[in-house]
């Protein structure tokens, strides 16, 4: 099966001169979506992982799978204001403006093994802004794990201290 055939492209979005790769289509495809959750699972060799951490919002759905396939703790990472509790925040650029991000103070004990997943690796700044916060808490990162990567927009240089896997490379 090739699940880059469940990719579709929107061009122009969420600005002009953004070709945005939709995962909607390997969403909706129970098949397909096993298929990519193997492929992400198997990148992993069989490592002990403790938490999953998941960035808003793509990364919740395949993150969450992750999670329950791995029996680890499933852990968001929201855009500012959307945590209840008391959190820790990194700021971000990405190709198209820029942000911050949040997590739980509690969300991860040192020495914790983490697998950090994301839909994207575009520019890098999400995935970077998410590695400094699981660091910040103490938490080991195993692997930076995407859907896909952008590989022109050269994101693998800002997280290049990690291991990373994407399962498909543009």
């Amino acid at each position: 099966m090739q699940i880059e055939n469940y990719i579709r492209d929107i061009q122009g979005f969420p600005k002009e001169g953004i070709l945005f790769k939709d995962i909607t289509p390997l969403l909706n495809d129970p098949i397909a979506r096993t298929e990519c959750l193997k492929i992400l699972l198997e990148s992993l060799n069989g490592q002990k992982i403790d938490k999953v951490v998941g960035a808003e919002s793509r990364g919740f759905f395949f993150g969450m799978l992750l999670a329950q396939e791995l029996n680890a703790g499933f852990i968001p990472v929201r855009k500012p204001k959307k945590l209840p509790y008391e959190i820790i925040s990194a700021s971000y650029e990405l190709e198209y403006g820029s942000d911050s991000l949040e997590m739980h103070t509690d969300a991860i004990q040192k020495g914790d093994r983490v697998l950090i997943h994301d839909d994207v690796l575009a520019t890098g700044g999400t995935a970077r802004a998410v590695c400094e916060l699981v660091e910040k808490l103490g938490g080991e990162i195993v692997q930076c794990n995407f859907l896909m990567e952008l590989s022109f927009l050269n994101g693998r240089e800002k997280i290049k201290n990690h291991p990373i896997f994407a399962a498909l490379t543009y």
